[in-house]
């Protein structure tokens, strides 16, 4: 290579060295800015939703919090800390919904007892529908609103003969509890929740499982059997398996939730499984009893006398039966168990 190209190119990787060493020990002197946090006065705690608020939710504890909101946004219709019981406001239900993070105004829930209360608490297109129970057929009290049940029919099917089947059906699934009685609440005492008997319980229906319902109570007694809580989940999960529940592509976080939400709380009326008396005793039945068969024989017809017409009108007559007796060249006719 000739030497001055070599010079020359030694120069520049200097040159470059140089540059370089220059400019880290620049970045590496030079103080890095501090930014300070404007003090910022975060005003009052309001109360917000944890989670997405649909209309007809029914408020629990852990769907609503208090949070720091600055002040100058803090509007009359807010929950502020302090001045609110938030205890109070367990049971009431969204009548507007309310998105995650969103402060909870006055007027998005409507309280027990006031006017509307029930239609806000029905989801769009769903029906109430009140169903009475004991404590036997109401899970001893243990049922609070919000729950979610399945519906259980037992009756008696009498046939012709024999003795009457007893069958015991689940006819509709994950129907949610509204009320019991009179009340939509929980009734806390001492920090524990009080168990309680009652006598009805107002369901949330379509209006075609809300026709079922009425049906189902005149024909046998309906018990109440409560789901887990893990149920709706797994039955999700099962119907997402199966192509029931679909997300469309593109959607966001909220409206895939709206879709999931809205899926886990769809009332089931889908094919019953039922279970027989023959399935629990071996001495009860596990069919329909039979009907009896009539083993007797028809009766004959006889020919008619000399004279007398074999029917009167369209309506043929029915006579006792009859043998031929002949003697000698006389023939007669003798009706059976006669001389």
């Amino acid at each position: 290579m000739d030497r001055k190209k070599l010079v020359l190119l030694l120069g520049a990787l200097v040159i470059a060295i140089g540059t370089a060493l220059a400019a880290r020990s620049m970045f590496a002197g030079a103080s890095a800015p501090t930014v300070e946090a404007a003090a910022v006065d975060q005003g009052p705690s309001v109360l917000v939703a944890q989670r997405a608020l649909p209309v007809g939710t029914i408020i629990t504890a852990d769907a609503i919090g208090f949070q720091k909101w600055p002040e100058e946004m803090v509007r009359d219709a807010y929950f502020v800390d302090g001045e609110a019981d938030m205890s109070k406001l367990i049971g009431t239900v969204v009548r507007y919904g309310v998105t995650a993070g969103e402060p909870v105004t006055q007027g998005a829930l409507v309280r027990p007892g006031d006017r509307g209360f029930l239609a806000a608490a029905l989801g769009p297109g769903m029906r109430a529908v009140t169903v009475p129970v004991s404590a036997k057929t109401g899970v001893a009290g243990f049922v609070f609103p919000g729950d979610r049940i399945d519906l259980v029919l037992t009756q008696s099917v009498k046939g012709d003969g024999g003795a009457a089947l007893k069958a015991s059906e689940t006819v509709l699934r994950n129907i949610r509890v509204l009320a019991t009685d009179q009340s939509t609440e929980q009734e806390i005492v001492d920090g524990k929740t009080v168990v309680r008997a009652f006598r009805t319980v107002t369901l949330e229906a379509t209006p075609r499982i809300a026709e079922k319902i009425a049906v189902a109570q005149t024909i046998g007694t309906l018990s109440l059997s409560l789901r887990s809580l893990a149920d709706s989940q797994v039955e999700l999960e099962r119907a997402i398996a199966a192509g029931d529940v679909s997300v469309p592509e593109g959607a966001s976080k909220e409206e895939e939730e709206a879709i999931l939400r809205e899926a886990m709380a769809r009332p089931n009326d889908s094919k019953s499984t039922f279970v027989t008396g023959g399935d629990v005793s071996r001495f009860q039945r596990s069919t329909i009893p039979a009907e009896k068969k009539n083993n007797t024989r028809p009766q004959q017809v006889s020919r008619p006398a000399m004279g007398v017409p074999a029917k009167a009108g369209n309506i043929p007559i029915r006579r006792s039966p009859t043998v031929r007796v002949t003697r000698g060249k006389q023939t007669t006719e003798v009706p059976v168990g006669g001389n």
